[in-house]
């Protein structure tokens, strides 16, 4: 088979002329900040995922550090699994936190309910569970034995059915190659008035939004400019051109995950068997296949000559010199499975013919 003249890249998004329509109606609007269209986006999305309530904010990492803030966790013990995006492990630091690093389940890489028991502290009162690819974590199994605070990270399970119910809020991912991305961008969701009113405020330094005032909502005729900060705030807001280019990208949400699942289906079924398939997911936000580790890095610099990009989700975080002051412990399940992980393109913007071609290399390298 002939080499590609350009890189086939492991994730991308993929968006048209629906998105560059929705920016050019922001642009013409003169509304270009925090305006109707975040205030749309925030309803349908609510909707979609079955909460009450939604707040946009600049990304998934700001919203979990909202969150923190809102409830007052600060100077606590805050429980992360070790497979995950290392915000999930800094982020506990912002708050002046210990970030207390887990194991993971050997099967789909999500956090050990286990090891979780095992490594609680007097002072655990928050755990932040991440879906690892689109699969749920074991929320329910933890919540037998563990009663404080759940954030449930559904960065990438935008939209596995019944993903942010099980903790006590959930925060969305909108990051450039995510399911549903916009550049970057995050989305608080919960079915707790207090704390989502107490959010709304936090978005902007505790100022009600610009928004809200401009439409009246005060009882008096044109912009209300008066307002009163009664807490501290951040400047974590949503603004309408990412907030447009995110409600096209949801009407497109099906069949982009239609997509993924098919991407999905045809490396489960024509990879050679050396290759260990990923459980099922509903988004594949990745395809994290696994390989004998001697093979791992072999195989990652043979696909690049091949012009195939490929990745490895995610380096384990107690590998990171900044958190190793916060675990000495042993990680035996990360430890013996994360030299063997690398993620094979997947993303809406695959033709057939591209899927066809990471298989063909493939098993070119396996001799198969």
């Amino acid at each position: 088979m002939d080499i590609r003249d350009t890189m086939l890249p492991v994730l991308r998004p993929l968006g048209g002329e629906e998105e560059v329509q929705a920016i050019r109606e922001v642009i013409e609007s003169g509304w270009w900040g925090k305006g109707p269209k975040v205030e749309e986006f925030e309803n349908e999305f609510a909707k979609m995922v079955g909460h009450k309530y939604a707040v946009a904010v600049t990304s998934n990492s700001h919203g979990q550090d909202l969150v923190m803030k809102a409830k007052g966790l600060h100077g606590i013990d805050v429980i992360n699994p070790t497979i995950s995006f290392i915000a999930t492990a800094q982020i506990p630091l912002w708050n002046n936190c210990s970030t207390n690093i887990v194991d993971v389940r050997e099967h789909d890489l999500n956090i050990c309910p286990d090891d979780v028991k095992k490594s609680l502290k007097r002072n655990t009162d928050a755990l932040i569970a991440v879906n690892m690819a689109g699969v749920p974590a074991p929320i329910d199994e933890i919540r037998s034995f563990y009663d404080g605070f759940i954030i449930e990270d559904c960065a990438h399970s935008c939209y596995v059915p019944g993903a942010g119910k099980k903790g006590d809020c959930a925060v969305w991912s909108f990051q450039a190659v995510k399911t549903m991305p916009c550049g970057d961008g995050g989305m608080i969701t919960t079915d707790d008035y207090d704390l989502y009113c107490k959010l709304k405020d936090m978005t902007w330094f505790g100022v009600s939004s610009t928004w809200s005032r401009a439409k009246g909502l005060s009882g008096k005729p044109g912009y209300s400019w008066d307002y009163q900060v009664d807490l501290l705030g951040y400047k974590y807001y949503m603004i309408d051109i990412m907030a447009a280019i995110c409600l096209e990208q949801m009407k497109k949400l099906p069949t982009h995950l239609d997509m993924r699942k098919h991407i999905q289906s045809e490396y489960n079924s024509k990879l050679p068997e050396i290759v260990g398939r990923p459980p099922f997911s509903e988004t594949v936000q990745y395809y994290v296949a696994r390989v004998p580790s001697e093979h791992r890095d072999k195989l990652i610099d043979f696909l690049a000559s091949k012009n195939i990009h490929t990745s490895v989700h995610f380096k384990p975080l107690h590998k990171y010199s900044i958190l190793r002051q916060y675990n000495y412990r042993d990680y035996p399940v990360a430890d013996g499975v994360w030299e063997s992980l690398i993620s094979l393109p997947c993303h809406p913007a695959m033709t057939q013919e591209d899927i066809d071609y990471v298989i063909y290399w493939v098993k070119e390298y396996f001799n198969v």
